[in-house]
């Protein structure tokens, strides 16, 4: 699968994600993925970005390694930034052509 469309796929995901139940323990909830990102890691070792967003956390973006290590990424890092606008933007293309 194109890792652009799997970003958008993610991006769509996590903004439709509504919690039916806050079942889960307090500390469960307060705990956030990312305790620290990284701004350097080479994209072509990147099979796969999750985008994860909590409502006691910031916006995080952990990267599937081809080595099957995962880093969290500063989401503010420019190429993230740019990658994230083109998917969109190839998105809203799509859905005018429909």
């Amino acid at each position: 699968m194109d890792l652009k469309l799997l970003a958008v796929m993610s991006v769509l995901a996590v903004a439709t994600y509504v919690p039916f139940s806050q079942a889960k323990p307090i500390s469960m909830m307060e705990r956030c993925w990312c305790r620290s990102t990284v701004n350097t890691v080479p994209q072509r070792n990147i099979r796969e970005l999750k985008f994860l967003h909590t409502p006691n956390c910031p916006f995080q973006v952990i990267a599937k390694l081809k080595n099957h290590k995962e880093v969290c990424i500063n989401p503010e890092t420019k190429w993230l930034q740019q990658y994230l606008k083109n998917a969109l933007n190839k998105m809203k293309k799509a859905k005018q052509i429909n």
